[in-house]
């Protein structure tokens, strides 16, 4: 199940000022997660149309050409690695981002190597599956041509090319430590909570003792922290944020 976020959908239209709009199929059996989902891309400016399974959805597909599918994996009648390797195999590149409250890895290698373009948990926080939207609408030539670039300070965040740079070098990250930078950074200059991180992060929408928030932090300061340049900044007992001036 989806966790709505009105903060979230609204900071989206600020975060992505330039997007043009897509097309985009949105494929649940549960009424409640397409009526979420589409209101969401709806307000983030895009044209959202639902299927309740994917033998709707092929259907749909045979009428009409979209820019991008959001499929349940767990659906009746087709689920959603049938409907992706039956669009594959009709030689169709729609780009297709899964949903699935299943979290084994052979679940998330199969849905890739059948042809799906990305992969989201259930539940997860709105704000996050529409970044992820928008950076598949960008790879696919859907948005705008230019590459969306994040700064702050000397430092770069290409997320088209998943690259960091500081300076004229480049940062190796693990795929947690980029998505905990992307999300304070496409903020940058906003306190985001410990609770706010932890949802969009890791999908950890409950109260938690957790120090995998802090612990990544810390790995994150220890490569972008570098000649009196500090951005991360700590607000004691609230949260994190970002800033181009930060200094140690």
């Amino acid at each position: 199940m989806a966790r709505r976020d009105a903060s979230g959908v609204a900071s989206l239209r600020w975060a992505f000022t330039e997007v043009r709009v897509a097309s985009i199929l949105v494929v649940d059996d549960e009424a409640g997660v397409r009526d979420l989902l589409c209101d969401a891309l709806r307000i983030s400016g895009h044209e959202p149309e639902a299927a309740g399974d994917g033998d709707e959805a092929l259907a749909l597909f045979q009428l009409r050409s979209f820019d991008l599918c959001i499929v349940d994996i767990n659906m009746p009648n087709m689920d959603g690695f049938a409907f992706v390797e039956t669009v594959r195999q009709h030689e169709d590149h729609t780009p297709i981002l899964l949903l699935s409250a299943r979290d084994a890895a052979p679940d998330v290698t199969r849905g890739l190597r059948v042809g799906a373009d990305d992969y989201v948990r259930k539940p997860f926080g709105l704000e996050e599956l529409l970044l992820r939207v928008e950076a598949i609408l960008r790879r696919s030539g859907t948005d705008t041509d230019e590459e969306q670039v994040y700064r702050c300070g000397p430092l770069a965040m290409n997320l088209d090319r998943h690259e960091v740079t500081y300076g004229d070098e480049t940062l190796e990250m693990s795929a947690t430590e980029f998505h905990l930078l992307e999300v304070l950074v496409a903020r940058k200059g906003r306190l985001l909570t410990r609770e706010q991180l932890l949802r969009d992060v890791w999908g950890i929408d409950f109260d938690s003792e957790t120090s995998v928030l802090d612990t990544y932090i810390s790995y994150l300061r220890k490569k972008v922290h570098r000649e009196g340049f500090a951005p991360i900044v700590t607000v004691r007992g609230v949260g994190y944020k970002l800033v181009d001036n930060g200094t140690e």
